[in-house]
């Protein structure tokens, strides 16, 4: 039996390029949601849940609108987090990025990460398909976690948003990563969040 997870990023945030920690989803977050929706219309979903943070909570009604025996539950489990700190082994590259991020920050996002590990990447007794919206440090996480990478390896991994992460779990055999970042859905104008553009 197989547990699928489908991890999607939120769609682009209205504004986010100023700060803000949350909003409301941009007109081209609404599309980039919609067109995840009707990629996955077809996957016999047992349940969602999503990041209770407003991008994550609209991305999840655009997306169960399409799903209508589906209802997306919010879980602080989702929410966007700092899922480890500094380690000896960490390039040293990495290092700005923590300079205005707290010990309590890191503590809270570790012990996040771990129950959300402990909840998620089971197996399960019958074929099960979870869908969870969420953001790009969070599946960064689970995909580090699956690899079985250093902490520090989430750093660097990155997620478009509504770009699809799909990760298989059986019970005798390690997790799968079945697909990372997939963006064939999303035309390349709807291709945002990333550090480099995603042209092809």
């Amino acid at each position: 039996m197989a547990h699928y997870l489908y991890l999607v990023r939120h769609g682009e945030q209205q504004d986010a390029e100023h700060g803000l920690p949350d909003g409301p989803l941009s007109g081209k977050g609404v599309r980039q949601a919609q067109a995840i929706s009707e990629r996955l219309s077809g996957v016999p979903f047992t349940r969602a849940f999503h990041s209770p943070l407003q991008r994550a909570a609209e991305t999840a009604a655009i997306m169960t609108e399409r799903m209508p025996a589906l209802e997306s539950q919010p879980t602080t489990l989702l929410m966007d987090c700092i899922p480890s700190g500094p380690t000896p082994d960490m390039p040293a590259a990495f290092e700005p990025f923590f300079g205005s991020i707290t010990d309590e920050e890191i503590d809270a996002g570790q012990a996040q990460m771990e129950d959300a590990v402990a909840e998620f990447l089971t197996p399960a007794r019958e074929d099960r398909h979870d869908l969870l919206i969420t953001h790009n440090f969070v599946i960064s996480w689970f995909v580090r976690e699956v690899l079985g990478g250093d902490q520090w390896r989430w750093l660097g991994l990155n997620q478009a948003n509504c770009g699809l992460t799909i990760i298989r779990v059986r019970s005798a055999k390690p997790p799968v990563l079945v697909n990372h970042n997939d963006l064939g859905h999303l035309p390349v104008e709807l291709r945002t969040g990333m550090p480099a553009e995603q042209p092809y």
